[in-house]
């Protein structure tokens, strides 16, 4: 499809110079301008350019086969059509000098141009520019652009920029309600389509239709035959989709909707045949993040726990770790494609090694190991950094820190803490880290304090309202949190969240279930508490809250009870479905089921 006008990338004006090193000189250059031993002349619109055939053929194959094949050794002059004197200059200046100012204004045609003449330098600059500057007006276009102009990464990194921003370009975009039915088909097809609730999707092809009704009804049934309709609740397929005049009017929707229902009864009575457990209407989508849960005590000892979350599918799924040693009380990090569990605790020993799981290869590597033996450990990832904190070595509780840089596989110890804490618990916040709570030894602590990576300095910040040992910390609605814990007398529900421009803490509601040495993280805009201890076992219960209504709920139990795990944030793997639950996790109560006629 053949767009006539491509919006505007960026509304602020930007600038950038694209440069590389291995082109001509500084001397060759002068040769151009002073049009000494040049041996071919550029014209464009009856304007000359002096060049020289070597160096415009180490920069553009083009011009290599314009100098070799499609001309005679003698040829001097070659006139070159379609392209304004300005994108020439600019060509002719980068292969000399390997830069070229790119602006707001002239980045489309000066892509085009590099396009044409197959000029990998500035295209692949160009391409990193335009992916900076992806945004939900303008994806759209970047992503028709390069069906114009073939570039398959910024095409691909276009596309995943739509399905991960989706509801936000339906709701907003004026592109949106330009694409094709085609386009729009192949979109919402997608596994990777993020959206919460799959009737937002129903609601686009609805918004889309009814901006051009008389042209897009006959897409009706194309579309809808791609919104999996079989995960929105029973109460929205009869009220919202059955009633909708553009279903009505379908006869094939109709069949579509009827399809919809059979499917949903037969999950609910878990009578999967074959035309319907491969039937995509079941298939929740591909979250763009999973939750993950690593190690912990469970059964009176350490473990190998290595269970996923799909917020999406709301199931837990266990994956198979065969080759990881047993571990509690340690902490893990997400980088690129690998998770990093660091120190913790095997019931004999602590540790101050570190292993790393890379989750598309599924494989184990053991990296550098820290300066301290640390079970018990606060960990947290800043800046491409891993930042690991306290802890207890086998003899004393420590204040000292360290990180570890995954390029060099170092760990550099950094300024030591005001106080010893293990059981602590950190996050990362506006360039700052803050642990809190812990236990010193002799106390259950409430002081905490941030570190200021510029200055390599720990300060003390307000005391937390209670003392919390076993406490989990985490940063959410640009608050740190500290939810649950141990006070030294009992498990704690309670939850506060501090203020850094006010340097105070504020009581927010408390959980469900008291519990400490728990997994928290934040995914899905909602904080995550996952196990622990509640005071006489561990726990495999799992609650959330939401800053939105002020609520913690519950949410689905881990397969086993386990405290002293850890959890983090895992995204960007191009094998998530590996890790993703089991399609089949829409079940349909009594009363949905009865309310499902048609």
């Amino acid at each position: 499809m053949v767009h006539s006008k491509i919006r505007p990338w960026k509304s602020a004006h930007c600038s950038h110079n694209i440069t590389h090193t291995h082109l001509s000189s500084w001397v060759q250059n002068e040769l151009r301008r002073e049009q000494q031993l040049c041996d071919a002349v550029i014209r464009v619109d009856g304007v000359e350019f002096y060049t020289h055939k070597l160096i415009l053929s180490n920069c553009s194959p083009y011009f290599r086969a314009l100098f070799t094949h499609w001309s005679t050794p003698d040829s001097r002059v070659f006139d070159i059509p379609n392209v304004s004197l300005d994108m020439m200059r600019l060509i002719i200046e980068f292969a000399y000098t390997g830069s070229v100012p790119v602006t707001q204004e002239n980045i489309q045609e000066v892509f085009v141009a590099a396009d044409r003449f197959a000029i990998a330098g500035i295209l692949k600059a160009c391409s990193q520019i335009l992916e900076e500057q992806l945004d939900v007006q303008n994806c759209i276009s970047i992503w028709w652009f390069t069906d114009l102009y073939y570039h398959p990464e910024l095409k691909h990194k276009a596309f995943l920029f739509i399905l991960k921003h989706f509801e936000e370009v339906a709701a907003t975009s004026g592109e949106f309600l330009l694409l094709s039915a085609q386009e729009l088909a192949k979109i919402i097809e997608n596994d990777q389509l993020n959206v919460k609730k799959e009737q937002s999707v129903f609601e686009a092809v609805l918004h889309w239709i009814s901006s051009a009704p008389e042209k897009r009804r006959e897409y009706s049934s194309l579309l809808l035959s791609k919104v999996r309709l079989s995960l929105i609740s029973p109460e929205y397929i009869m009220e919202n989709v059955n009633d909708n005049e553009v279903v009505k009017a379908s006869e094939e929707c109709r069949r579509i909707l009827l399809k919809t229902i059979d499917v949903m009864l037969d999950v609910r009575a878990k009578s999967f045949s074959n035309s319907i457990v491969y039937d995509h209407l079941v298939c929740p989508r591909l979250p763009p993040q999973i939750l993950l849960a690593i190690g912990g005590w469970t059964g009176g000892h350490p473990s190998c726990h290595f269970e996923t979350y799909n917020v999406r599918a709301e199931r837990w799924v266990s994956i198979i770790n065969e080759a990881k040693t047993p571990v509690a009380y340690h902490g893990t990090a997400f980088i690129n494609t690998s998770v990093y569990c660091v120190g913790g605790f095997d019931g004999v020993f602590q540790f101050n090694t570190v292993h790393r799981f890379d989750m598309e290869t599924h494989t184990w590597h053991e990296v550098a190991p820290m300066h301290f033996r640390r079970c018990y450990v606060s960990v947290t990832v800043m800046d491409g950094y891993i930042y690991a904190m306290g802890g207890f070595d086998g003899h004393i509780r420590l204040k000292t820190a360290e990180r570890y840089e995954p390029r060099t596989n170092q760990w550099t110890l950094i300024a030591s803490m005001n106080e010893q804490r293990s059981d602590a618990s950190c996050t990362t916040l506006h360039g700052k880290i803050y642990i809190c709570g812990g236990f010193n030894g002799n106390d259950c602590l409430s002081t905490a304090e941030c570190y200021n990576p510029k200055t390599n300095q720990w300060t003390l910040i307000a005391s937390m309202d209670s003392r919390r040992s076993g406490v989990g910390v985490t940063t959410y609605a640009g608050r740190v949190f500290a939810v649950g814990g141990f006070n030294g007398t009992s498990r704690l529900h309670t939850a506060e969240a501090y203020n850094p421009d006010a340097d105070t803490w504020q009581e927010v509601s408390p959980m469900l279930n008291s519990r400490s040495h728990f997994g928290i993280a934040v995914i899905d805009d909602r904080v995550f508490v996952v196990g622990g201890f509640n005071g006489l076992s561990t726990i495999p219960n799992v609650e959330c809250f939401d800053i939105k209504t002020g609520v913690w709920s519950e949410t689905v139990d881990m397969e086993v009870s386990c405290s002293a795990l850890s959890c983090c944030v895992v995204n960007g793997l191009n094998n998530m479905a590996e890790y993703a639950a089991d399609s089949f996790s829409q079940e349909i109560s009594d009363e949905d089921e009865e309310g499902m006629k048609i």
